[in-house]
């Protein structure tokens, strides 16, 4: 059974017999050229993230070790002290302080924790149909245009429909693999009606992304997981980290972070604040100096006093890869000698909104360093979801984690049948 029977149920062949006998020419295109037209002007502020209202006391402020200066790679293998201080009282070699006017702006940007809350099914489904709302319309009033103008299945037929589904960023290569294989289903050639013809694309292109078989569960691992972020400047990585260890905390787990982005201005300073209010530790380095150090300095002390998540921060200068091929390598060595099957999950960041750049985003990456899955964040303010398509299908990374939202709780499990149904669910 594809996904499309689990989700959707009724098979087309079950349609396309009840219209065997219809004749192609009578069926009615006007009310598809009124849905085409109302659909197309999509408004981008259909979604107004909500964030949590009711503050409560932060945590007490955790612990923040300093590391050692950079250090030559003969010397990897010497234990380094940890120095606990209060973060309140950082040494001359913590990270330098940023403007500021810039800690107020990152003060103000995270979110209080709260009090935890346990979502029901249903209200995360209603927040993945929320969030997916804006790329559904987009994808809608493209497809129901293309529809408002068929009237049989031709060539020229599967040429508009693969402009189509390029223009609603499903991208090239999922594009020209669907027409290719929509070419030869026979059941398209016995469509004989506009709800014919949309259920079976729809069908096939369910069914090709369930087709994927990729485990999009994060991997978690005893007695230590520990968990690798990269992406580009701006794309939510931070944030990201910020929430999953909220989540971690939450679910009872004893969380550390490593802030080795050590070359971005306010970086440090980010991953402090969301330490100090999820009640999380953390590990930081001087600016400027190797994150290779953080990473020694933060598994030692995983290990040394029992964490059961590491989440380690990491610059994104994807514009000087070689650079960073050798950063994340040693990083990757440092790790591995401590832990050999470590580090268990490497996961991308990609901003939803920037669409097929963020395509590019993740196959330069996959030249820099293996990906276990990727992170989408801001899908809520995006109309280019479809991009999930193109990230499992074609590159066969596993989209693991979605942002829904701006709140702490709305950093979700990607799940392709609610990811599905709120794409094509108006459709259907």
């Amino acid at each position: 059974m594809g996904l499309f029977d689990k989700i959707f149920g009724k098979k087309i062949e079950e349609q396309i017999e009840d219209n065997q006998t219809a004749d192609i020419f009578k069926f009615d295109l006007s009310d598809l050229d009124t849905v085409a037209e109302a659909d197309s002007d999509v408004q981008a502020d259909d979604l107004v993230s909500v964030a949590t209202e009711t503050p409560v006391e932060a945590a007490q402020q955790p612990p923040i070790t300093a590391v050692s200066e950079p250090f030559a790679d003969a010397a990897i293998d010497m234990p380094i002290e940890p120095v606990v201080i209060p973060i309140e009282a950082l040494p001359e070699s913590a990270p330098e302080s940023v403007p500021e006017s810039i800690s107020e702006s990152i003060s103000e940007s995270i979110p209080e924790v709260t009090t935890p809350v346990v979502e029901t099914p249903q209200e995360i489904e209603d927040k993945y149909e929320k969030s997916l709302k804006k790329t559904s319309k987009s994808f809608g009033a493209r497809f129901n245009a293309f529809l408002s103008n068929f009237r049989s299945v031709d060539e020229a037929f599967f040429e508009e429909l693969e402009d189509t589904l390029i223009m609603s960023d499903v991208g090239v290569d999922v594009a020209t693999q669907l027409t290719d294989d929509l070419r030869h289903e026979v059941k398209l050639q016995n469509a004989k009606s506009k709800d014919d013809v949309k259920r079976v694309i729809i069908e096939k292109m369910v069914d090709n992304f369930g087709e994927s078989g990729l485990e999009t569960r994060l991997i978690i691992r005893e007695p230590l997981t520990v968990m690798l972020f990269v992406g580009v400047n701006g794309v939510g990585k931070t944030t990201t980290i910020g929430k999953l260890a909220n989540r971690f905390k939450n679910e009872g787990k004893k969380v550390l972070l490593a802030a080795a982005d050590t070359f971005r201005a306010g970086a440090t300073d980010q991953l402090v604040e969301w330490s100090r209010r999820s009640g999380v530790d953390i590990v930081v380095g001087k600016e400027k100096s190797d994150p290779a150090s953080v990473v020694f300095d933060a598994v030692k002390r995983a290990q040394a006093e029992q964490f059961d998540v590491l989440l380690i921060d990491t610059a994104g200068r994807l514009q000087n890869k070689d650079n960073l091929m050798k950063e994340l390598e040693k990083m990757g060595k440092i790790i591995k000698r401590e832990l050999p099957d470590a580090p268990h999950e490497t996961l991308l960041a990609l901003d939803a909104t920037t669409g097929q750049n963020a395509i590019s985003q993740a196959k330069e990456f996959s030249k820099v360093t293996p990906l276990t899955g990727i992170v989408l964040t801001k899908l809520d303010g995006s109309a280019k979801g479809g991009i999930i398509l193109t990230i499992q299908q074609i590159l066969k990374i596993p989209v693991k984690l979605v942002g829904l939202g701006e709140g702490l709780t709305d950093l979700e499990n990607f799940d392709e049948a609610l990811f599905v149904k709120g794409l094509f669910q108006d459709l259907l």
